[in-house]
C-alpha cells in the first residue's frame, strides 16, 4: 500500500518550489493564488529569499505547505495514496492531499496557525530541546519530575524525542537527561514551545478557525499526530487537529500503525528527506523515497 507522508517545519530551503513553478502551469496558478490569499508574495521569498527570511514562522509554515501540496497536485494521476500522514504542520498538507480540505481553506488554516503560534511564542518565552539516545519512558519521567512546564513533544523515532516547555525547565531537564545517559540533550533554535501546554492560546485561536472551515470525507485515511490511528470521520479529524498544537506529535507510533495496517511504500511529498531518515530508524523493512516531478 502507498503511504504518502508530509514534512513539517524545518524542511524549508532557499529556492524551494521554483522547479515546480517552472515545470507546471497548474503550479503557477496555485502559487499565484497563494500570493493573493496570503496578501504578500511568498513566492519571492521561497524562490529567492535567504534562510533568515524563510525562517519567519508566517513564511515557513505556508512555504512548506505550498511545496508539499502543489507537488502532490502536479503529480496528477500518479498520486494514488492509500493512506496519508503529516508531521505537525504537515498534517494540514496531508488533509488537502486526501481531499479533506480544499487548497484555499488549507492555506488559510496554515497561515492562521503560523500567526497564532507566533503570538503564543511572543507572549511567553519558551523553547524545545532534542534528546538522543534515551528510551521514551526515561524522557517522560524526567519531564514529569522537573519543576515547571516541560513535556515530551515529538516522538520522532526510537531514541529521538523532542521536549518542549519553559526555558529554565528545558535547561534543567537537559542536564538530568545527560546524567541519565542521553547521547545528546540539545536546546533547539526555535521560537517557542510547540506541542506543549504553552500553546493553549494558539490552540484556542486555531480551534475557532477550524470550527468554521468545511471538512470533507477524505479519499483515504489519515493517521493523525494525536491519535496515531486511521481516521476518516471529518468531525474526528477536526477534533484531533484542534488538539494537535498542545499535544505531542506521535510520529513513531503513527508510522508503526501505518506499517501494521499494510503500508509498505512510503513516499515523502515536499521539501527535504527528514521523514525518510526517521522512517529508516523506525522500520528498515519498508521502502521510503521522495515524490518526484513527472517527466
Amino acid at each position: 500500500m502507498n503511504a504518502y507522508i508530509f514534512p513539517g517545519q524545518g524542511a524549508q530551503f532557499s529556492g524551494m518550489g521554483l522547479d515546480l513553478f517552472e515545470a507546471s502551469g497548474l503550479a503557477q496558478d496555485l502559487f499565484n493564488k497563494a500570493n493573493d490569499i496570503l496578501g504578500f508574495s511568498i513566492t519571492d521569498i521561497m524562490f529567492e529569499g535567504d534562510a533568515e527570511a524563510l525562517k519567519q514562522t508566517k513564511v515557513t509554515q505556508p512555504a512548506i505547505f505550498l511545496h508539499s501540496v502543489i507537488l502532490s497536485k502536479v503529480l496528477g494521476d500518479t498520486f494514488q495514496p492509500d493512506m496519508v500522514a503529516g508531521h505537525s504542520l504537515g498534517e494540514l498538507s496531508a488533509l488537502v492531499a486526501n481531499g479533506t480540505l480544499n487548497f484555499e481553506d488549507g492555506l488559510k488554516l496554515v497561515s492562521q496557525r503560523a500567526l497564532a503560534m507566533q503570538k503564543a511564542c511572543e507572549f511567553q518565552p519558551s523553547t524545545m530541546a532534542a534528546v538522543l539516545g534515551l528510551e521514551d519512558q526515561i524522557v517522560e519521567d524526567v519531564c514529569t519530575n522537573t519543576p515547571g512546564i516541560v513535556v515530551a513533544a515529538n516522538y520522532n523515532c526510537p531514541g529521538q524525542l523532542v521536549i518542549s516547555g519553559e526555558i529554565d525547565a528545558i535547561e534543567a531537564a537537559c542536564e538530568t537527561m545527560k546524567e541519565k545517559g542521553a547521547r545528546r540533550a540539545l536546546v533547539l533554535p526555535v521560537g517557542g514551545a510547540f506541542h506543549s501546554p504553552l500553546m493553549e492560546p494558539a490552540r484556542e485561536e486555531l480551534a475557532a478557525a477550524i470550527e468554521n472551515t468545511n471538512f470533507n470525507t477524505p479519499t483515504c485515511p489519515i493517521y493523525q499526530n494525536v491519535s496515531t490511528t486511521a481516521v476518516t470521520d471529518p468531525s474526528v479529524i477536526k477534533e484531533n487537529l484542534m488538539a494537535q498544537l498542545t499535544a505531542p506529535v506521535k510520529w513513531t507510533q503513527s508510522m508503526q500503525q501505518m506499517i501494521s495496517d499494510g503500508g509498505t511504500n512510503f513516499i515523502e511529498v515536499g521539501p527535504g528527506k527528514v521523514l525518510q531518515g526517521l522512517l529508516r530508524k523506525i522500520d528498515r523493512q519498508v521502502t521510503a523515497s521522495s515524490a518526484v516531478l513527472p517527466e
